[in-house]
């Protein structure tokens, strides 16, 4: 590969950095300015080059055939493509590397990257950069900057070359490509106008509530509740929904006491006042409707996610085209997630926003948005790896499975499962598969089903689960003693097809990469006062983090499935440029006289079983349209 390396020095301020914009709204920004760029062609020496001659230096290269490398390449390569035209034959980044390489490191930043590595250290002038201008720097102040860019560089070659020699694969560099092209050379657009309506919609509803919150205080409320919620106005009022401890006042002005919850950051109790809490849920239930007006308001008011992102998304309109920034390696499991504060992996479908900043988020003009979906794959996976062959024969044969499950629950033929029975079939087949108990499981069917059942019935769906598909808690077995044999530095073979085994980084991964546990050690688990029993933690981002063969079974699906959807990603990268990926599914853009062929290409891409796994049961549903949304 014909590599070059470069890293980019810019004006930076206390208002204006990267700290405090997103990198599209930096690059964009009428504030930028380039103090200069580092460039390496190869493991030939580093060349700074200085605002005036940066242009030339840039055109000066055939970038055909080059393949650009830098620590944070989003940034360097929208430089690049935004500010001069540079399009390279390929992008790749260290700082994905380094995930995918030390997916449990507290940090990537390039200085921890070369301290962990014994390479050098990174320098500081950039500190002493703050507030200058170009024309702001002594002689002698630039060439310390061109020093320490240099530096910068070298490093980050040394890391590439280093990271490479570990066995990064060839394949995920192409997929570390393709999600950096999402952002650098975006192909969708936002509708302004349509995030404007929507934005106006959003902030109505919620001072709705807040007229809704302040007629139903007024009906029969003390003189006391009523003048500490009105005495400051409506703005009185948003700072009281705003606040953790004014909220808990409020609910006990009305004789409720506020829930909490045991924090799983801190260990301390703390108010259990999110949308999630099942409390929170109960409290907008509540029977006096003083309670069930503060508690919408309150949802309504302090959840500003749909108002932030919305606006945020007006404002990206108004600069250009729409840049998708996924995080390659986002997650332990090797599936992307969102950055840079946009993060397209939890944008509502349903609820009262369901699907209306999807529909703003469009193909470009002459062409069209296909979505297509992998079909339940991490059960598919799940009954694959543990050999579960009667349930990989029926997902093969296209048989409906949450059927066949509801049919063992309650003892009736398949053809006579009503639609309840049938939901509660699904909520088992894709909540059970890694070890989930049954409180959790009443807690899935109440949540996902709207079902309610008893501790003993609950008991009774996990007892059906398990013992109709022996194979797969066999799985959760042999994954429990893959900890064991991590920790002693054995080698064992997890899965029935052979593809997951224990070595010294972890567990194995058709990708070449590996599913990770660093620090592993065996833990005394108090489970009741009196009843221990040993369990397992591993350091994740410097905190101790639970493990147990369910939870490895799970990684380790999702792992296999993002395997599968990333060869898949390939494949349709080849025909029709790729435009996002949210956890299972594959967006591309096709144009509008070729769409429907389109269509049928990505299904069949998406059904494409890779070479290490013939006989995994795949399928996909596909939807297109002129939005994300309409798909």
């Amino acid at each position: 590969m014909n590599i070059i390396t470069v890293d980019f020095e810019t004006y930076y301020s206390a208002d204006y950095s990267l700290s405090k914009l997103t990198t599209e709204e930096y690059v964009r920004s009428n504030q930028y300015e380039t103090i200069g760029v580092a460039i390496k062609h190869g493991d030939e020496p580093a060349v700074w080059y200085p605002h005036p001659e940066v242009e030339a230096a840039l055109k000066a290269i055939d970038w055909s055939d080059k393949m650009v490398v830098a620590q944070n390449t989003a940034f360097d390569g929208a430089i690049m493509a935004w500010r001069y035209g540079i399009n390279p034959m390929a992008w790749t980044d260290i700082m994905g590397m380094s995930r995918a390489l030390y997916p449990h490191e507290k940090s990537h930043s390039l200085a921890s990257q070369a301290e962990r590595a014994g390479i050098g250290q990174k320098g500081d002038a950039v500190i002493r950069a703050l507030g200058k201008r170009y024309r702001d720097f002594h002689p002698v102040e630039l060439a310390e900057y061109g020093a320490y860019c240099i530096n910068d560089v070298d490093l980050t070659y040394t890391l590439f070359q280093k990271y490479m020699a570990l066995g990064f694969p060839l394949k995920e560099l192409k997929l570390l490509d393709l999600t950096l092209r999402l952002f650098i050379e975006p192909r969708l657009v936002l509708d302004g106008d349509m995030l404007s309506d929507h934005l106006d919609d959003v902030r109505a509803r919620k001072e709705a509530l807040l007229d809704t919150m302040r007629d139903k205080m007024l009906e029969g409320a003390n003189p006391d509740f009523v003048h500490m919620i009105f005495s400051e106005g409506m703005d009185g009022i948003k700072k009281l929904l705003m606040s953790n401890e004014k909220f808990a006042e409020m609910l006990r002005k009305l004789g409720v006491d506020p829930p909490m919850k045991l924090s799983p950051t801190t260990g301390k109790m703390t108010y259990a006042f999110a949308k999630t809490d099942e409390a929170m849920k109960t409290l907008a239930e509540h029977p006096d409707d003083q309670v069930q007006a503060i508690v919408a308001a309150r949802l309504g008011h302090k959840t500003t996610l749909e108002e932030t992102r919305t606006w945020r998304f007006i404002e990206m309109a108004s600069r250009g085209d729409f840049p998708v920034p996924l995080r390659y390696y986002g997650a332990h499991s090797g599936r992307w997630s969102g950055q840079d504060k946009v993060n397209l992996q939890n944008i509502p479908a349903r609820g009262i926003y369901g699907g209306r900043l999807k529909k703003a988020i469009k193909a470009p003009e002459g062409y069209m948005v296909i979505d297509c979906d992998s079909s339940q794959i991490e059960a598919r996976t799940l009954a694959w790896l543990a050999g579960q062959y009667d349930l990989v024969q029926a997902f093969e044969d296209k048989q409906d499975v949450y059927k066949i499950m509801a049919s063992r629950i309650y003892g009736v033929p398949s053809d006579q499962v009503d639609k309840t029975q049938r939901q509660v079939g699904k909520v088992v087949i894709l909540g059970a598969g890694y070890g989930v108990g049954h409180v959790k499981l009443r807690a899935f069917l109440k949540l996902q089903a709207g079902v309610e059942v008893s501790e003993d019935e609950a008991k009774s769906i996990i007892m059906a689960y398990r013992q109709t598909y022996s194979r797969i808690p066999e799985l959760w077995d042999r994954a429990n003693k893959a900890l064991d044999a991590l920790h002693y530095g054995n080698q064992m073979t997890l899965d029935i097809p052979g593809l997951c085994k224990t070595d010294s980084i972890g567990i194995t991964l058709p990708s070449g990469l590996h599913i990770q546990y660093p620090g592993l050690r065996r833990v005394l688990e108090e489970r009741t006062v009196g009843d221990a029993r040993q369990g397992w933690v591993y350091t994740a981002k410097g905190l101790p983090t639970k493990v147990y063969g369910g939870l490895v079974t799970e990684n380790i699906c999702q792992a296999i499935a993002r395997c599968v959807i990333g060869e898949q990603m390939l494949r349709v990268q080849k025909r029709y440029p790729v435009v996002l990926t949210v956890h299972d599914a594959i967006a591309c853009i096709a144009p509008i006289a070729e769409a429907h062929e389109a269509q049928r290409y990505v299904e069949e891409c998406m059904s494409w079983r890779p070479k290490w796994a013939p006989d995994l049961p795949l399928a996909c549903e596909s939807g297109m349209g002129p939005s994300y949304g309409d798909c």
